[in-house]
């Protein structure tokens, strides 16, 4: 049993609402809870989850670590051309 006075008021049939309307109930120590996301609207639960690469970050990221594909956009990897060595001269 809890002890007197010490404890806030518990709402065991609280509403939760987003949007202006009762999406759900629960307990709480609130009478109302207003929420802007809840699972009922948020993209990962409604499968209308998009992943956006902005500005080809990913495809950037991929050529500057070296690990493009050779399906990719950007082309074939190409070898970069052999320095030549020091002392030594071209014709």
């Amino acid at each position: 049993m809890p002890k007197a006075d010490i404890h806030p008021t518990w709402y065991p049939d609280a509403k939760v609402i987003c949007n202006g309307e009762v999406v759900m109930t629960t307990g709480s120590t609130s009478p109302e809870l207003h929420v802007d996301v809840w699972s009922g609207n948020h993209p990962f639960y409604t499968g209308t989850q998009k992943i956006l690469d902005t500005e080809g970050r990913v495809d950037r990221f991929m050529r500057k670590y070296g690990m493009a594909s050779l399906d990719s956009s950007a082309g074939v990897k190409t070898e970069p051309e052999a320095k030549p060595e020091a002392g030594t001269t071209e014709a």
